[in-house]
């Protein structure tokens, strides 16, 4: 579980301009911060998503065709995009489970931020205690040397013009010190979520053609809005996204 700052947290940022949110797997961003990225789409801010890898071990089926797997993820993920304003949403294709920060996936991450050029950048937290999956750890990081290649104009030269973002939020953070109030956009997120129907029996215990569907997934939509009660009460919200605030870039 993630553990308050000493000090009362932040609540809502100025809309941004420009936004990109960074995530391991498709549906990685909507559990993390879906609302938040709604909000700001509905408030006029050109919101983009940039998915790591392709998704295709997101399967407890050992008879999974992983290549049509890869390409249904992609597609649930343009339509969850949809659900929630997003303008754009662009693929590197990293192997499922086989993610790493090295040299070539920092510049490739680089040259997504420099084409974008937000003002917020959204992403794992690469610090986050007890974290199984290692796509996480290294999608978080490979975020945060992304900001630092991008910002400078020696790191990958060939990749774009330099540019610094003001801010980076961390989702399923080690310490929390912001909250974005979601109290108007949750349902979004549900929907977006939901969209990424192969993963409704992995990720959200919904059997998609079992008998106690309906009751499982309103057990899952119960789970988001109970995770977002806890998040919102942080900062005296009715419901919220919490999240570690970085500043100094």
């Amino acid at each position: 579980m993630s553990t308050p700052a000493a000090a009362p947290p932040t609540v809502d940022l100025p809309i941004p301009a420009r936004v990109l949110a960074i995530g391991a797997h498709p549906d990685d961003v909507e559990f993390g911060c879906g609302a938040t990225l709604a909000k700001w789409a509905r408030s006029g801010a050109d919101v983009e998503l940039l998915v790591l890898t392709d998704g295709s071990k997101g399967s407890w089926d050992p008879g999974t065709d992983v290549a049509e797997l890869a390409e249904i993820r992609r597609t649930e993920q343009r339509a969850a995009a949809d659900a929630l304003g997003i303008g754009a949403v662009h693929f590197l294709d990293a192997i499922d489970g086989e993610l790493d920060h090295d040299r070539a996936m920092r510049e490739r991450v680089c040259e997504v931020i420099r084409a974008v050029r937000p003002n917020v950048v959204l992403g794992h937290d690469p610090w986050k205690r007890y974290r199984l999956h290692p796509d996480h750890v290294h999608a978080g990081q490979l975020a945060i040397d992304g900001i630092v290649a991008a910002r400078d104009p020696h790191f990958f030269p060939g990749s774009g013009s330099p540019h610094r973002p003001d801010r980076l939020l961390l989702f399923e953070a080690e310490v929390i010190d912001h909250v974005e109030d979601v109290s108007s956009l949750l349902d979004v997120k549900i929907a977006a979520l939901l969209a990424h129907r192969s993963q409704w029996r992995s990720t959200m215990g919904i059997e998609v053609d079992g008998p106690n569907a309906e009751t499982q997934r309103s057990a899952f939509e119960r789970r988001i809005r109970v995770e977002a009660a806890e998040a919102g009460a942080l900062a005296g919200l009715a419901l919220g996204e919490a999240f570690k605030l970085l500043t100094d870039l």
